[in-house]
């Protein structure tokens, strides 16, 4: 592929998008430039404040189970509040939880804060995820949420560089600097970002009694095909949280030590950064089904592939391996989610999905220590390959249809607006798209 090509390739990928997503792209971008608490932490708990590794695990934890909490309350007050006032006050709390860390050493004090920055850093997620369903054109929507990934995980990888060379600055300064940039994130939505919520429901039409429906987080949970789809995420999730845990003691069985360690699972952020921008182009256009069936046998194969790797160079193979399934799936994932959804609920249903990545970070790391403390590690790399594998038959069995009729009616939405009519029927929960704003200028 020549250069020419290349440059073409990434035009593609890059253009068409409002203005305002790529105001919401720098954001996180900048967000998680700064994000130094959660790398840090169990260093700073251990090594400045000489708490033990137990408590370390505790609390890093606690994020995660803030993260069970915040995701559908994010959901709720992303559809009552509205998109930009929620992700203002959570980035807002974030940063206030960020510096508390600095100077709060008890550790109850610790346990809470972390807690509380765990329901504020899951809480804006889902207003995040709304916001570009409400603003990107459809057939896009799966491109802008992949590129808003690149940008978490360049920003990611940044930041551990940039942390580690500072952290002779002491980590309670880059706790602050943490505090500075997600201030700074939210002062960009306030600033820049407009506010992205469709209207609430309007009264029935003349002749027809009571409300226009309005979705609770109860009728979210009992949507059978979005249900589907958060259970099978949370198959995949435990699944792909598994290695972060389980590599580093598998690799440690092997004799090798934690700088291989350190190696082989930076080649997770660097195929990320380098290549994520290709598999949009590669995926685009495809099947929702059949990317989301071959990203779930992706991790199925790299992870259960670790129980026959030896060396750090078969390591790194099985990491590129599950990566790749990565940079599909989260994409899809979420574009799937904004498709099932009716647009006055996004924010709930966007809140309920991010609650499976929370409750499989809080579950999976003390699962995978239990299975390699007891059985062993390669039952573990067996039983991830199982459940990936039951993830990918799930996917193919039970939402090929749900998703085929919902790129049915965006097929047919597209129609009418040229002037047809459409002959294929609504989703009955599926609202009609809002029209869309046109296109500005590239930031």
């Amino acid at each position: 592929m020549s250069i020419e090509s290349l440059r073409r390739s990434a035009h593609a990928t890059v253009s068409g998008l409002p203005q305002g997503f790529w105001w919401l792209w720098l954001s996180t971008l900048v967000n998680r430039t700064g994000a130094f608490v959660l790398t840090f932490l169990s260093y700073y708990l251990t090594v400045e404040l000489g708490y033990s590794a137990w408590f370390a695990g505790l609390v890093v934890a606690l994020h995660g189970l803030g993260g069970v909490a915040g995701s559908p309350l994010g959901g709720v007050l992303t559809d009552r509040w509205g998109r930009r006032p929620t992700m203002i006050t959570m980035h807002l709390a974030g940063a206030a939880c960020a510096a508390a860390l600095a100077f709060v050493t008890s550790a109850w004090g610790v346990a809470a804060v972390v807690l509380l920055m765990g329901v504020a850093m899951q809480a804006v997620r889902p207003s995040i995820n709304a916001t570009i369903a409400d603003m990107v054109p459809a057939d896009d929507v799966r491109r802008a949420y992949a590129l808003n990934y690149w940008a978490l995980n360049l920003g990611f990888a940044v930041a551990s560089i940039a942390g580690g060379a500072a952290a002779f600055l002491g980590y309670r300064t880059l706790f602050l600097v943490d505090a500075v940039a997600t201030t700074l994130c939210a002062v960009i939505v306030f600033l820049r970002l407009p506010e992205t919520r469709p209207e609430r429901p309007a009264e029935k039409a003349a002749g027809e009694s009571g409300p226009a429906e309005k979705v609770s987080m109860l009728d979210v949970l009992r949507d059978a095909p979005f249900r589907t789809l958060v259970l099978l995420n949370l198959l995949v999730c435990l699944v792909f949280t598994a290695p972060w845990i389980g590599l580093p003691l598998t690799m440690a069985e092997q004799g090798l030590p934690p700088s291989s360690y350190g190696m082989v699972i930076a080649v997770n952020g660097v195929v990320i950064v380098g290549f994520q921008l290709l598999v949009n182009k590669v995926t685009e256009r495809r099947s929702p089904v059949a990317l989301l069936t071959v990203s779930a046998l992706l991790f199925a194969v790299g992870t259960g592939a670790t129980a026959l790797a030896g060396s750090s160079v078969a390591f790194a193979a099985t990491v590129i391996v599950w990566t790749i399934g990565e940079m599909v799936h989260v994409p899809t994932n979420a574009a799937a989610t904004a498709r099932l959804a009716p647009e006055h609920a996004r924010g709930r249903y966007q809140g309920v999905m991010g609650m499976s990545w929370a409750v499989a970070g809080f579950v999976a790391p003390v699962l995978a220590g239990a299975i390699v403390d007891g059985p062993g590690s390669d039952v573990l790399w067996a039983g991830t390959f199982g459940v990936g594998v039951l993830a990918a038959v799930g996917y193919t069995l039970r939402l090929r249809k749900a998703l085929a009729e919902d790129e049915s009616v965006e097929s047919a939405g597209a129609v009418e607006s040229a002037g047809a009519v459409s002959p294929v029927p609504a989703r009955p929960e599926q609202k009609e798209e809002p029209k869309q704003p046109a296109p500005a200028s590239g930031s």
